[in-house]
C-alpha cells in the first residue's frame, strides 16, 4: 500500500540501517534538508549516505560509468510518463540487488503500481519528515521477508602455503577500496590468522570473543569487535595466540555468518587450509568460493578433489573459481597453467605471477599490493577479481587507461 506522511511516536521501534551505502537525488530543499537531518540519528551510524540534486536525470547521469550503490533515494516531482523513462534508463544501468525509493509529490495509485511493476521498494508521498525516511530505508532490511543483506565468498587454498590469506585480504581491500562496498574480512584460522598482521593491527578483541560466545552473538557484539581499516573495509582478527585449542562443532561459526549476512554487504571468508566439519560447512554454504592454487602436483590433485566434493553438494550453484598464485617461480618445475585447467577441465579465473619483491614489500609494511604498486600486474589481477564477484565489470574496462581518474572518483564518492 502507497505509504502517505505520518508521525511515527517516540515509542515506535525502528531497527538500524546496517553497513550499507544509500545516494539520494533530491529536486527540493524541503528533501534535502529532511534527509541532512537524518545522517544524525544513530539508527544511521553505519550508513554510508551520499546527496545530491537533480532527482530522476542526475541519477541516470551518475550511474552511466560507476557502480550503485544498495540503496538509490530518487525524488521526483515530474509528470508520470517522465518519472516512468528515468527509471527505464537507470534499470539500464543499476546492478542486480540494488534498491530504489521513490518520493513523490502525487498520490498516485497508477503510478504507484507501475513503481512496484518495475521493482521499486518503496514509494513514499512528499513532505516526508527525517524520521519517515529513516523508517522507510530500515524497513527495506528489517522486514521479515527480506533477503540477507551479505554476500559470503570462501577463500581457500589447496595446500598450506600457496597464498590463500594474501588473496583473500586484497580482493577484500579491493572492493571496499574501489568499488565501494561495505566489506568485513572474516580471518577463521585462530590460532595462526594474519588479517591483523597483513593490515598493521593488533585488535585487543576479534572473531574468537565471537565464536565462544554463540548465545551472545549479536549485531551490537559484532560491532564492537570489528576493526576498522578503511571506509568500507573492517577484520573480525585471529587471535593468533596458542593459549587453547580452537575446536568447533559443525554449526560453531553459524551464529555469526547469520549476524554478518543481515548486516554487511561484503563477507569475505579466509579460511585455513583444515578440513573439518566447521570448515566444510562454511566453505559449502557460501554464496561464492575462491579456491588459490599453485602450480604443482599436490594442488592439482586437491583442487580436483575439492571441485568434485563441492560439485556433488553445490549443484545448483556457481562452480568455484579458481586463482593459480606464485605462477612462475624461477628454477621451480611446474605445471603449466594450460595443462593445470586441461587437467580439471575448467577455466583459470585468474593467474597471479611470482613476485617476491611486491609481496614482500606489502607484507613487511601491513599494506595490501594495491598500496604499494596500485598500477603493477598484480594490482590489476585483483581489480579483475572484484569486479568479477561483484559484477562490476565497468572496473576492468576502465582501469587499463583510466585507472588513476577512477580511483580519484571512486575515492571522492563516499557512499
Amino acid at each position: 500500500m502507497m505509504q502517505t506522511n505520518k508521525t511515527l511516536g517516540g515509542s515506535q521501534y525502528i531497527p538500524s540501517l546496517p553497513r550499507v551505502s544509500i545516494q539520494v537525488f533530491c529536486e527540493t530543499s524541503d528533501l534535502s534538508a529532511a534527509i541532512q537531518g537524518a545522517t544524525s540519528d544513530r539508527r544511521m551510524d553505519k550508513v554510508h549516505l551520499k546527496v545530491q540534486m537533480g532527482g530522476g536525470a542526475a541519477a541516470v547521469e551518475a550511474y552511466r560509468h560507476s557502480p550503485t550503490p544498495n540503496v538509490i533515494v530518487l525524488e521526483t516531482v515530474s509528470s508520470r510518463n517522465e518519472i516512468l523513462e528515468h527509471l527505464d534508463s537507470l534499470s539500464e544501468v543499476c546492478d542486480a540487488g540494488t534498491k530504489v525509493l521513490v518520493i513523490g509529490h502525487v498520490n498516485d495509485v497508477l503510478l504507484y503500481r507501475e513503481l512496484m511493476r518495475r521493482g521499486v521498494s518503496e514509494y513514499l508521498i512528499s513532505p516526508v519528515s527525517s524520521v519517515d525516511i529513516i523508517n522507510s530505508l530500515s524497513s527495506l532490511f528489517s522486514a521479515s521477508d527480506s533477503p540477507p543483506v551479505g554476500r559470503s565468498i570462501a577463500v581457500m587454498g589447496t595446500r598450506g602455503g600457496v597464498g590463500a590469506s594474501t588473496i583473500a585480504h586484497n580482493l577484500a581491500y579491493t572492493i571496499a577500496r574501489y568499488i565501494n562496498i561495505e566489506t568485513v574480512i572474516a580471518d577463521l584460522d585462530l590460532a595462526f590468522g594474519t588479517a591483523g598482521l597483513d593490515f598493521n593491527q593488533d585488535p585487543a578483541q576479534g572473531i574468537a570473543e565471537a565464536v565462544f560466545a554463540p548465545d551472545r552473538i549479536d549485531a551490537n557484539m559484532v560491532d564492537r569487535l570489528l576493526s576498522r581499516i578503511t571506509d568500507f573495509l573492517s577484520i573480525l582478527a585471529a587471535p593468533a595466540t596458542l593459549d587453547r585449542v580452537y575446536d568447533f562443532n559443525e554449526a560453531g561459526f553459524d551464529s555469526l555468518l547469520e549476524v554478518l549476512k543481515n548486516t554487511i554487504p561484503m563477507i569475505v571468508l579466509d579460511v585455513p587450509h583444515v578440513w573439518t566439519a566447521w570448515s566444510r560447512r562454511l566453505v559449502i554454504n557460501a554464496d561464492d568460493i575462491f579456491i588459490v592454487a599453485s602450480p604443482d602436483l599436490a594442488s592439482l590433485r586437491n583442487a580436483k578433489n575439492m571441485l568434485d566434493t563441492f560439485g556433488m553438494v553445490r549443484k545448483n550453484d556457481n562452480q568455484p573459481k579458481l586463482i593459480m598464485n606464485m605462477v612462475g617461480m624461477p628454477k621451480r618445475p611446474e605445471i603449466s597453467v594450460a595443462e593445470f585447467a586441461k587437467n580439471l577441465d575448467m577455466q583459470i579465473t585468474s593467474v597471479i605471477q611470482f613476485d617476491p619483491t611486491l609481496f614482500g614489500a606489502a607484507s613487511n609494511n601491513g599494506q595490501m599490493i594495491a598500496e604499494v604498486q596500485p598500477k603493477s600486474k598484480v594490482a590489476e589481477s585483483f581489480m579483475e577479481l572484484a569486479g568479477l564477484i561483484t559484477g562490476r565489470t565497468e572496473i576492468k574496462a576502465q582501469k587499463k587507461s583510466l585507472l588513476e581518474p577512477l580511483i580519484s572518483k571512486l575515492s571522492k564518492k563516499k557512499a
